[in-house]
């Protein structure tokens, strides 16, 4: 779970000046344009987390965890392909509507995952270092596709994010490792 997070957010992350720089670029869309390709999608992160619980409780917290998990990875590789005018704009909200809803359903529930199986007592410790190697694998990446955009283009470094996107579902666990289990309680609860 830990490195298909990582992974995950991090290549995410490593695209989004490559985003601005080619649609405030070479495709000319105007700056209120970039800031609604990625404000109105926000509206998935409400749907998501509404529908996080109920889906967890519907279908069970391994199902949804692993569909959600997988179907997160479907959508960057389609922003190597934005073109110029309403037809792009309309691609970018499109696809980050579906990235932040999904996401948004996937986040809370390996948040809840995370911390059942966790020890109380190593919590503090587990989420600081959650937390710090996600931020520092993140700026890496970004250096890191900084430089593959000024060998190759912003194009075709987006392209190879949304690739190695596409792979990060394997690093989600499968069967038994994602046990449903009942949270433990901390000594005088209850």
């Amino acid at each position: 779970m830990f490195a298909n997070t990582v992974l995950f957010n991090g290549l995410i992350m490593a695209c989004t000046p490559l985003l601005a720089v080619l649609m405030l670029g070479r495709l000319g869309f105007a700056p209120w344009q970039y800031g609604l390709a990625f404000a109105a999608p926000s509206v998935g992160g409400l749907v998501g987390s509404r529908l996080a619980r109920r889906l967890a409780e519907r279908y069970g917290r391994r199902r949804v965890l692993l569909a959600s998990g997988t179907l997160r990875a479907c959508w960057p590789l389609a922003l190597a392909f934005i073109g110029p005018g309403a037809g792009g704009l309309a691609l970018v909200i499109a696809v980050e509507f579906g990235l932040i809803t999904c996401c948004s359903v996937f986040n809370p529930i390996l948040a809840t995952y995370r911390l059942e199986q966790t020890p109380a007592e190593r919590v503090t410790r587990t989420l600081s270092a959650w937390s710090t190697t996600s931020k520092m694998a993140t700026a890496a990446m970004t250096a890191l596709w900084g430089l593959l955009a000024q060998a190759t283009s912003a194009r075709v470094a987006i392209a190879v994010a949304g690739v190695l996107v596409l792979a990060t579902p394997a690093l989600l666990p499968r069967g038994e490792a994602v046990r449903e289990r009942e949270p433990q309680m901390a000594p005088g609860v209850g």
